[in-house]
């Protein structure tokens, strides 16, 4: 693993609950823009509103969501006690929902790949991934945002991957 994947991943740990199951359900959300600072702080308190309120029929969702690295909302659910059902996630998405309508920009395209480029997050249309390798502006060594993680676990220790050892690797042509 690349020394700068390393020490991005020691430091997303440290900005994780730490009291929560590795198991814990994980949604990222990945912006169609960073959100400049003042947006940061305003997003991250309506987060923290709704992760202090999360339920799930009534009974207290051990929830948490922050935006990290300016372009991602990551909403942790730990299942321990209560589960998350079909109604909370709902609410959930609603939320992201509310912050795309409120800062005029998108969740939801799956067809955006963030890469992390000069310590920075920046994203490619999928289309034009494989002109950037073949240009070398990426390579199998640079490190991408898996964003389909879905525990606390794989958030932790396979979020900020090599594109050659990543689910992208098999629809590119790295050579």
């Amino acid at each position: 693993m690349p020394y700068l994947c390393i020490m991005l991943t020691k430091e997303l740990k440290s900005l994780l609950p730490t009291d929560f199951a590795d198991t814990a359900r994980v949604w990222i959300y990945q912006s169609s823009r960073a959100f400049i600072e003042k947006e940061e702080r305003e997003v991250n308190e309506q987060l923290y509103h709704f992760a202090s309120q999360w339920q799930a029929h009534g009974a207290p969702v051990k929830g948490w969501a922050k935006l990290l690295f300016r372009q991602f909302v990551v909403v942790i659910a730990d299942e321990t006690d209560v589960e998350v059902s079909g109604c909370s996630t709902d609410s959930s998405v609603r939320v992201i929902k509310s912050l795309e309508r409120q800062y005029d920009v998108n969740f939801f395209d799956r067809m955006m790949i963030t890469f992390l480029l000069k310590d920075k997050a920046e994203m490619l249309p999928f289309t034009q991934v494989q002109y950037a390798i073949d240009k070398g502006y990426i390579s199998k060594d640079t490190l991408l945002f898996n964003n389909i993680a879905t525990t606390k676990k794989e958030l932790e220790e396979k979020w900020l991957v090599p594109l050659g050892e990543s689910w992208l690797a098999s629809r590119v042509s790295l050579s």
